[in-house]
């Protein structure tokens, strides 16, 4: 058999252990490292296998994962997603559709301490479902908000899923980070007009809550101390090049546990919690790592990545029509694969393609690619923050059907569509703010 039918074959046959519900990471370096030793040797494919996962764990620059995981968690534990929805809320609950804004607003500022998806998804519906509902807001509207308001932690720094892409296309992830900042506000706002269209048309979804005075509202701004305090000591040491991610990491996750406990906000059974999510989270995030390098050497030697780039590059359509077909895969993709786990994936294709013989910016591509994979979070069948949306609507009493979170998702959808647009039409959107800097 020629190499590309092998590769095809080992495709094919992971696409298949998949729909399995087995886990992706596993599945990665199973198919991966049984497709190397059939076309190299099973002793190539062991010392492969060992190698990679040796590589994997013991690579300094991945630490920033765990540390920005744990940054979250303890942020998570501590109740700093339930100030910032506050704040939010006494400046936005007052106008008709203003607690759903007040969510999407939260999930981007909780963001900027968690970096994970699930994470503030599952923060915004503990504190935001439970309002919505109190103050007869839809199904759908308080549910789509939140799901959809989650995936806004995937664009705002510090990003997992940017830490990831800069790891395997080794691009600065200072500048991944400070690229994703004024996007993660442009899907913001264009999240809160979501809601206010939504709410002119169906007034009834979003009723207005109560209304706070002025003394009120700047009171509750304090709420906001903290993760102002370590999103300006994270992401300002990076601008000033005080220093490296790794060490920013290191620096948010103390700035974050210090503030907590210092204001007495996190309990010993909140601290040990954070350490057992970040334990889980971040051995899951790293055997995806070791699962996509071991399945990405299956691929080299197949040279179907190759293949791919050199195949679509002679199809003399314009670079702009080429990016439209990258773009629709990973729209397709991110519908029945893991955000992480897709990225991982598909890189080694498409970032040769699309940076190197395209010559599209490469920080400019990972947030698009970021951006591409936030609509794959709430999507079905996969849709990870609709899920959590609705388990957090079980235990909180707020029981929504999971249909009816589907079908709060699709007018952010929309929304993230026109953001795509945008910034492929703008790119400077994304890539301004980045040159300024370094």
């Amino acid at each position: 058999m020629s190499p590309t039918l092998i590769g095809t074959i080992g495709l094919v046959v992971m696409l298949a252990m998949f729909m399995t519900r087995m886990p992706v990471a596993y599945v990665m370096i199973l198919v991966g490292w049984v497709g190397f030793s059939y076309m190299v040797s099973v002793k190539g494919g062991l010392n492969l296998l060992s190698r990679n996962i040796y590589e994997t764990f013991s690579s300094y620059g991945l630490t920033t994962i765990p540390l920005f995981i744990l940054m979250g968690q303890i942020a998570f534990n501590a109740g700093i997603g339930r100030r910032l929805y506050d704040t939010a809320y006494k400046f936005l609950g007052s106008t008709r559709g203003g607690l759903a804004m007040a969510t999407v607003t939260a999930c981007t500022a909780f963001g900027a301490v968690c970096g994970s998806s699930p994470a503030t998804a599952a923060t915004m519906a503990t504190v935001g479902l439970p309002e919505m509902k109190r103050y007869q807001y839809a199904d759908e509207l308080s549910s789509g908000s939140v799901a959809s308001g989650g995936g806004l932690g995937m664009i705002m720094p510090p990003s997992v899923v940017l830490i990831v892409y800069g790891i395997l296309t080794e691009q600065s992830i200072g500048a991944l980070f400070v690229a994703g900042i004024i996007p993660a506000i442009v899907m913001t706002l264009l999240f809160i007009i979501t809601v206010i269209i939504h709410c002119r048309l169906h007034p009834d979804q979003g009723p207005a809550g109560e209304t706070f005075t002025w003394r009120q509202k700047m009171k509750s701004l304090s709420g906001m101390g903290d993760t102002l305090a370590v999103f300006i000591l994270v992401m300002g040491g990076l601008f000033l090049g005080l220093f490296t991610p790794t060490e920013a990491a290191a620096v948010g996750a103390f700035g974050v546990l210090a503030v907590s406990v210092l204001r007495g906000h996190l309990s010993w059974d909140g601290f040990v919690k954070s350490l057992y999510e970040t334990l889980r989270t971040s051995c899951m995030v790293m055997f995806l790592i070791a699962g996509a390098a071991v399945f990405g050497k299956f691929l080299a030697v197949t040279r179907i990545p190759f293949n791919i780039a050199s195949g679509v590059g002679g199809l003399n359509l314009p670079p702009f029509l080429i990016l439209m077909i990258v773009i629709l895969v990973y729209t397709v993709g991110g519908c029945i694969m893991d955000a992480l786990a897709l990225v991982m994936l598909t890189i080694p294709i498409f970032y040769p393609l699309v940076v190197e013989q395209l010559a599209y910016d490469p920080i400019w591509f990972g947030v698009i690619i970021v951006l591409i994979t936030q609509m794959g979070v709430i999507t079905p069948p996969v849709g990870i923050n609709v899920y959590v949306v609705y388990g957090v609507s079980q235990t909180t009493g707020a029981d929504i059907p999971l249909e009816s979170i589907f079908k709060g998702i699709l007018p952010f959808l929309a929304a993230i569509f026109i953001g795509i647009i945008l910034m492929i039409i703008f790119p400077q959107i994304i890539t301004w703010l980045p040159d300024l800097m370094y």
